[in-house]
C-alpha cells in the first residue's frame, strides 16, 4: 500500500470516527444512545463520514502536505 493511501486512511478514518461519535453525542438529547446505535441511519452516517474523510479530506490533506514539503 502506498504512503498516500496509508496517510489518507489514517487521517480520514480518524476524522470519520470522530465525527460519528460527536454527532451521536450531539443527538443524545433527542434519542437515547441504544436507539441511535441500533438504527440504520447511524451506520449509514458512519460509512458516509468515513468515506468522505478518507477520499476527500485525506486527499486534500495529502496534497497540502506534499506542497509544504516542496
Amino acid at each position: 500500500m502506498s504512503e498516500r493511501w496509508k496517510y489518507q486512511l489514517k487521517m480520514g478514518g480518524f476524522w470519520g470516527v470522530f465525527m460519528t461519535v460527536f454527532m451521536t453525542l450531539f443527538d443524545l438529547k433527542e434519542k437515547p444512545l441504544m436507539e441511535q446505535i441500533t438504527s440504520y441511519n447511524f451506520y449509514l452516517r458512519a460509512v458516509v463520514y468515513i468515506a468522505v474523510g478518507v477520499f476527500v479530506l485525506g486527499y486534500f490533506n495529502w496534497k497540502q502536505m506534499q506542497k509544504n514539503k516542496s
